[in-house]
């Protein structure tokens, strides 16, 4: 073997190990993005407990709350996180066709989430029941509204990896990408369950 062939050999090794902890150190970042959400979604937590009884003479959680309506959105959400997972299976065969099907699977699961969730919104609103009518308003607008806000910003990066995927295939920084959307569409179905139980179900208690 010449030390021209051993060279090359030991380049390649090179950037792929590059490569590898490229990848490794952008995940390990995304996780502390996530902590820091943590934090934001715990302190929201905190201002809903503290003003969740602050009802200020206005309707409470049992009065305006559909269980029925808020349980759709409920499993259009956690569907979404199963068809993401889907898209993970097919990333990790290679299967490009597959993952862009399932990501738009994914995408419309949590579009038809955010059309529930705007509409639930624009009914309260319309009842008079707005964020400024009480504490627990407030409290409850600010806390579903973040929750809705980070799902619009999945679905737009979402949108926009699917471009990338279908331009440039299924490259490693593509991967990566894939990776770290996974880790956010999942923290927040998390974040919903404890929204759907803390406020919704507690609140028709």
């Amino acid at each position: 073997m010449s030390s021209q062939t051993l060279k090359t050999q030991h380049a390649h090794a090179e950037e792929h190990e590059h490569h590898h902890d490229a990848e490794g150190t952008k995940i390990f970042g995304f996780w502390i993005y996530l902590m820091t959400d943590c934090i934001l979604f715990a302190t929201i937590f905190a201002t809903y407990a503290v003003l969740g009884t602050s009802f200020a003479g206005g309707p409470t959680g049992k009065d305006i709350f559909e269980l029925d309506y808020v349980l759709g959105e409920t499993f259009l959400l956690l569907f979404s996180s199963i068809t993401y997972g889907m898209a993970m299976i097919a990333q990790h065969n290679g299967n490009k066709s597959a993952v862009l099907k399932w990501l738009a699977v994914t995408f419309l699961f949590g579009l038809g989430f955010i059309v529930m969730e705007i509409n639930e919104f624009q009914h309260l609103i319309h009842e008079g029941y707005g964020p400024d009518r009480s504490g627990f308003l407030s409290a409850f607008f600010a806390l579903v509204g973040t929750h809705g806000l980070h799902v619009t910003c999945g679905l737009i990066w979402m949108a926009v990896l699917m471009a990338q995927i279908s331009s440039k295939g299924l490259t490693t920084t593509n991967n990566t990408r894939l990776m770290c959307l996974s880790l956010f569409w999942h923290f927040l179905d998390i974040v919903w369950i404890c929204v759907f139980t803390v406020v919704y179900l507690m609140g028709v208690l």
